[in-house]
């Protein structure tokens, strides 16, 4: 007798988050507030106020991703949103990436974080800025690294979550032509 075929995992399917994504993208982020210090939020935040987060980065021009396979659903997402609000900023972006769980350490992250560089690169941004929570987090460390963020810094003790306080890991990659040539310049 023939045993059956496994099943050959896909790859997820990158693509641009849509509405009807929102109650999957905030039960995983409030996974993260409530069991992780990824965020410094300590309270999750409900669907509305996560659409009325998209809504925002969105309108503003900024890229917003989902990992999706069409058996499981969603499986990560990741966004670029302002790094500060004033104006000389403009050009330089935050990340933020995260997954489900059960299905870290499969290259979901990876494949997010890789498309957001992309993505922020073909709107023209020209610095990305990883403001990494909990120095112990090795694994969004090493994933910023594998990806060409350098450490900037470490700001020690600037959180306290979980009964314990926190550091911040600062991480930075240039995007496309970064500090060579002033936004709008001709190519």
């Amino acid at each position: 007798m023939n045993e059956p075929t496994p099943l050959i995992p896909t790859a997820p399917v990158i693509r641009t988050v849509e509405p009807g994504d929102m109650p999957a993208i905030a039960a995983l982020y409030a996974d993260a507030v409530r069991t992780g210090t990824a965020s410094f939020e300590t309270e999750p935040p409900d669907d509305a106020e996560m659409a009325i987060r998209m809504a925002r980065l969105i309108s503003g021009g900024f890229p917003y991703l989902v990992a999706e396979d069409p058996r499981q659903g969603v499986l990560g997402y990741a966004y670029a949103g302002p790094y500060r609000t004033r104006p000389a900023y403009r050009w330089t972006v935050e990340n933020s990436v995260y997954v489900r769980p059960e299905t870290q350490g499969r290259g979901i992250g990876r494949a997010l974080l890789s498309a957001i560089v992309h993505e922020s690169e073909r709107r023209g941004f020209r610095q990305m800025v990883a403001v990494i929570g909990d120095s112990a987090n090795a694994a969004s460390i090493g994933l910023h690294a594998a990806l060409g963020f350098r450490l900037v810094g470490t700001l020690e003790a600037v959180g306290f979550k979980h009964g314990r306080w926190l550091d911040t890991v600062l991480m930075q990659r240039p995007l496309g032509e970064a500090a060579i040539r002033a936004p709008g310049d001709a190519d």
